[in-house]
């Protein structure tokens, strides 16, 4: 049975992956309620309604499932006890179980290993101990992770022998991580898939995708790699969607290594920063893309326009004060998105932009073009 537009859908959080939802929502006719504690948020604001309570506030969860056709997340770190309240009164997607599988480290590397997909080496550090057992000293130089609420960067250390370790777990105030080995890397791609509640599966094209500082800075779309390699990354990622039993959208990262090797980084139960140049390449957006599934209609055309390279653009852009967004919009192939932040922090996301082209090396030129002009635009 499908939810019509006119309905009301419920968000919980209020980000710039709500307010792309909530954009792409309202385009199809929906209407929107955001479940969010801050008063000012990105989606909040462009909402129909806007819930400003914790995601665990009970009379908050009864208003939205009562009041809403489905409700969805645009985040990963939303109680999954909050989901399974919502699914006793609506249509909830993706599911709590998935949600509490794709926010946890430990649960995410063990759900992975134990249904055969490749991963990156690594071991369980619940106390200090464990990164002291023989078998986990292999795993140096590497990677400490804490287990939950780390993203873009943060929350990781890379440590080169066990005393690094050691101190870099007690930072972590002794919260359970995972501690992965350091692997050589070729790069980094990310496949974006939706699977629907009948089971139908579409796959966006890979990403290939560059970071600084943790964060995803530049998503090169296609991804320049072989067809076979792309083949591999679709098909993984729509396994671990059937595997899941997933119903949503749903990113899968990759690192790639010598070798053509493909291992599973993390998945991300929800659209990913990595898939904002659908929003301007493919024929149906990764939002429309989970309005479609929430909604139980028939999944869009994911099919690009052209080549496309997504550039994040983070507080550090504001230093100077505003930018001089006249050097992105004076190309007429290159599309920019505001979050609607009021406050620029460093490393914080405050928007991006999208060029197309006919070959992603002619969008990626004219995309670094554009991010120089902005960082000096009188040189």
């Amino acid at each position: 049975m499908s939810i019509q537009p006119g309905a009301m859908l419920g968000l919980l959080g209020g980000g710039q992956l709500g307010r792309m939802f909530t954009m792409a929502a309202h385009s199809i006719g929906y209407r929107v309620t955001v479940l969010d504690p801050a008063a000012d948020s990105p989606a909040g604001n462009i909402a129909d309604r806007h819930l400003c309570a914790g995601y665990l506030d009970s009379e908050a969860l009864h208003e939205l499932g009562s009041t809403c056709a489905g409700v969805t997340t645009e985040f990963e770190n939303v109680p999954a006890q909050a989901l399974r309240i919502l699914a006793t009164q609506c249509t909830v997607s993706p599911a709590a179980e998935c949600v509490e599988i794709a926010q946890n480290r430990i649960r995410e590397k063990e759900f992975l290993a134990s249904h055969g997909f490749p991963v990156t080496p690594f071991a369980v550090i619940r106390q200090a101990d464990d990164i002291t057992r023989e078998e986990n000293t292999a795993l140096f130089p590497g990677i400490l992770k804490i287990s939950q609420f780390g993203y873009d960067g943060k929350g990781q250390a890379r440590v080169s022998h066990v005393t690094e370790a050691v101190t870099a777990f007690a930072g972590m105030h002794g919260q359970p991580c995972v501690l992965e080995q350091m692997m050589p890397l070729d790069g980094e791609i990310s496949v974006v898939v939706a699977r629907g509640f009948d089971h139908t599966i579409t796959t966006f094209p890979a990403a290939e995708n560059r970071h600084e500082k943790g964060i995803l800075d530049t998503s090169i779309i296609p991804a320049r790699l072989s067809a076979e390699i792309i083949r591999q990354a679709q098909k993984m990622a729509t396994d671990i969607a059937v595997s899941l039993d997933y119903h949503g959208v749903l990113c899968v990262e990759f690192f790639l290594l010598p070798g053509d090797k493909l291992l599973v980084n993390e998945i991300a139960p929800r659209p990913h920063n990595s898939g904002h140049y659908t929003l301007d390449a493919c024929i149906t957006s990764q939002f429309e893309q989970q309005v479609r599934t929430l909604c139980g209609m028939p999944p869009g055309s994911t099919r690009m326009h052209g080549a496309a390279v997504m550039v994040n653009l983070l507080g550090e852009v504001w230093q100077q004060g505003d930018p001089d967004w006249q050097q992105v919009l004076k190309h007429p192939s290159a599309r920019l998105h505001l979050y609607g932040k009021r406050e620029a922090r460093p490393g914080r996301k405050m928007g991006h932009y999208t060029v197309l082209a006919d070959t992603p090396d002619i969008a990626l030129q004219l995309a670094s073009d554009i991010r120089q002009s902005l960082i000096s635009p009188c040189s």
